[in-house]
């Protein structure tokens, strides 16, 4: 008996002698938590080189056209519409969507269906007279006159200048003489 207490107390003192070590060497360190590193060293610097752009085709644009086009124009009401993608100066892709006449199920023809531009032309005629001013062909402070075929009549002490016509502030009075509408019979 006395030598089973002996080997109780040994094995428990074998035990609280480990439990001390094992405290006193702290925590085993975690092999996600590394120690700082060292800074890095002096490297030149090499500038990522781009990837080439993908060349669009007219089979990309068709793909992607005739997924968003037809559900635009049915989510906003519009009967239809004329897409056209133009680059350097070569047709890519033409192509109409939806009715030129919504009653008689007429499909818009891309090369024959006319719009009305509306106030969307504001947008291009004022992105080609700004490519043109890039170019050197035109100056926005000119008096306009030097550029039109036909003369604005001098009624400011400064001439009517192209910058003028492009911010709206070359004096011109918006009035609408006639408006007619089509009506449509109920």
């Amino acid at each position: 008996m006395q030598q089973a207490i002996r080997g109780c107390r040994l094995v428990a003192t074998l035990s609280w002698i480990l439990i001390t070590v094992a405290r006193a060497q702290g925590p085993a360190p975690s092999p996600l938590i590394s120690a700082p590193s060292p800074p890095p060293e002096r490297v030149p610097a090499v500038a990522p080189t781009p990837s080439p752009q993908p060349e669009l085709s007219k089979a990309d644009f068709e793909t992607f056209l005739d997924a968003l086009i037809p559900s635009q124009l049915r989510n906003r009401n519009i009967a239809g519409a004329v897409v056209s993608v133009v680059k350097d100066g070569q047709l890519l892709f033409q192509k109409g969507y939806g009715y030129a006449d919504f009653e008689a199920k007429k499909p818009v023809l891309a090369d024959q269906t006319l719009f009305r531009p509306g106030s969307i032309s504001k947008l291009f005629t004022a992105t080609a007279v700004m490519q043109l001013v890039e170019q050197g062909k035109l100056d926005l402070g000119y008096d306009v006159n030097d550029y039109l075929d036909f003369a604005i009549p001098k009624t400011y002490a400064e001439p009517v200048t192209l910058r003028q016509l492009l911010t709206h502030t070359a004096g011109f009075e918006d009035t609408l003489k006639t408006c007619s509408w089509p009506t449509r019979a109920t």
